[in-house]
């Protein structure tokens, strides 16, 4: 009986440790994801009329948007889907997006993450309707 309790024991503790060192991948594959992720900036004026969508994601962090074209310039920016931990503060971005009409906005402090997947999205958005309309 204590020989089992004992093969149990190290079975959970081999659980725990390879849920931990799966987890720890996990995030460092995240936070390398991030830290390589760069947004270009696109002229808005290039970019037919219509409705586009587009999404970005890093595992822990992911965001689906629908951007809205209209005359040349960002109308509306639709953020259909964002699964963040503390990143909710970010999503004001897309309404800085359109209020400035450029992806080269500052990040939202303390969701800096957030707002970088975000505007990916949203880059990712506007280069479909790039790639439909040649």
């Amino acid at each position: 009986m204590k020989k089992r309790l004992i093969q149990l024991g190290a079975l959970l503790v081999l659980i725990a440790l390879s849920a931990l060192l799966i987890y720890l991948y996990r995030v460092h594959s995240y936070q390398n994801k991030v830290s390589h992720t760069t947004v270009q900036n696109i002229e808005f004026s290039s970019i037919p009329d219509g409705s586009y969508i587009g999404d970005y994601n890093v595992d822990f962090i992911y965001a689906k948007v629908s951007v809205t074209v209209k005359s040349g310039k960002v109308i509306h920016i639709d953020l259909l889907k964002h699964k963040t931990e503390r990143g909710k503060p970010a999503e004001v971005i897309t309404d800085r997006i359109v209020e400035q009409q450029t992806l080269e906005v500052d990040a939202i402090a303390g969701a800096t993450n957030s707002s970088k997947v975000i505007k990916k999205a949203v880059e990712n958005a506007l280069n479909s309707a790039k790639a439909l309309n040649p």
